[in-house]
């Protein structure tokens, strides 16, 4: 009788350190590697004033090694480590000073990093204004700026500033928003009064309702203020993201605290438009996928109805449209369109032009690639209390 089919054994845990310890070693070379390759580039491109920042060609980086990725690394892994390292040869080439609504661990924040990396220099700013004033200004080569959630619908304030900026949009992202209830209080018992942010505080307006039916809810301007103002109070909470509650010193009373599951802001990354040039797609590279616009009709039957034939005419499909008053114009709006395609490519400039003719005012915020969706997990434990 044949002896039982046995494994091989497995090497000790010391050899096994020994040959990770190696393919580290050849890993801190090959990043030394690339690293001097970014610091080539930075020279070649020295008298260049275009953007640092190449969403479109990050993209095809991200794609082609997630397409020959063999595993057993797993893509999502795959990708945040090349956005880090993409971070540091963005930050070897230049400064990325990167304005988001602040302070530290706003939810703005926490997506400028996932996308961004840390190799950035991140900016707080006390308000959206503040955002787009940096980067219109070169104060900062990018912005980071919430646009809609898919809950709460569009950030009104931020389609009002693009149209009183001269900004670009460059990129966008997705990142999942989850919520949790931070006190100092030792249960739901004792919350009186709920700080948070407006969208926070309407995203989780039905469990608040159900959970915290006495409590005043009290809008702020952002989560992390929130998460301040509750560590002043014993009674007191605040809606946000679980980790700001250890540098607060709050415990976290509740997880999930928002309406529905499938909860998604959709962030743009701004740079300033004077001087930049449009992308230009690299050879053999799709291009972009979207194009974002805003323009004026004339105060006419049909005006509106006239742009959107033309674009259908020509085969764009239209994602998003929104309306704003328009400032200092009584009963007059500026409109907002996302739309599936490129506008910047030569082959659009007649249909861009035929657009410009029928409205009074239109502009091209940006053409950038449809952005990753991130969803950064939520810590199995943490050092917080919770109720049981």
């Amino acid at each position: 009788m044949s002896a039982p089919h046995s494994s091989p054994p497995t090497p000790p845990l010391d050899a096994l350190r020994q040959k990770i310890d190696g393919v580290d070693q050849k890993l801190l070379e090959l990043l030394n590697q690339r690293a001097a390759l970014s610091l080539a580039v930075r020279q070649t491109k020295k008298n260049d004033a275009g953007s640092i920042f190449k969403p479109l060609r990050e993209k095809e980086v991200l794609d082609s090694l997630a397409a020959r990725n063999p595993g057993p690394l797993p893509e999502e892994h795959l990708r945040a480590v090349w956005r880090e390292i993409l971070s540091s040869s963005r930050a070897l080439q230049g400064p990325q000073n990167v304005a988001y609504l602040g302070p530290e661990g706003t939810f703005s924040h926490m997506a400028a990093v996932d996308y961004l990396g840390h190799a950035a220099g991140f900016h707080p700013c006390n308000d959206l204004a503040q955002v787009f004033e940096e980067v219109a200004s070169c104060r900062c080569e990018l912005g980071v700026v919430p646009v809609e959630n898919s809950l709460q619908g569009s950030v009104g304030a931020s389609f009002d500033l693009f149209f009183s900026h001269d900004v670009r949009i460059q990129a966008e992202l997705f990142s999942r928003i989850t919520h949790c209830l931070l006190s100092r209080a030792p249960s739901l018992a004792h919350v009186r009064a709920v700080y948070s942010h407006p969208q926070p505080l309407a995203q989780c307006s039905n469990w608040l309702r159900a959970h915290l039916p006495g409590a005043v809810l009290t809008p702020v301007e952002s989560t992390a203020r929130a998460a301040r103002l509750a560590a002043e109070q014993e009674d007191a909470a605040a809606i946000g993201h679980s980790r700001l509650a250890r540098p607060a010193g709050l415990g976290i009373l509740a997880r999930r605290t928002e309406d529905e599951p499938d909860n998604w802001t959709r962030f743009v990354i701004i740079g300033p438009r004077e001087g930049r040039a449009p992308c230009v797609p690299q050879p053999g590279h799709t291009g972009a996928d979207k194009t974002s616009l805003l323009f004026t009709t004339p105060d006419k039957a049909g005006a509106l109805v006239r742009v959107l034939n033309l674009l259908a005419q020509h085969g764009v499909n239209m994602r998003k449209l929104e309306s704003r008053p328009l400032h200092g114009h009584r009963w007059s709006y500026v409109f907002f369109a996302d739309v599936e395609d490129d506008l910047e490519r030569p082959e659009r400039a007649s249909l861009v032009q035929e657009l410009r003719n029928l409205c009074t005012h239109m502009r091209i915020l940006g053409s950038y690639p449809t952005g990753p969706q991130l969803d950064r997990p939520e810590p199995e434990h943490d050092l917080s209390r919770e109720e049981a």
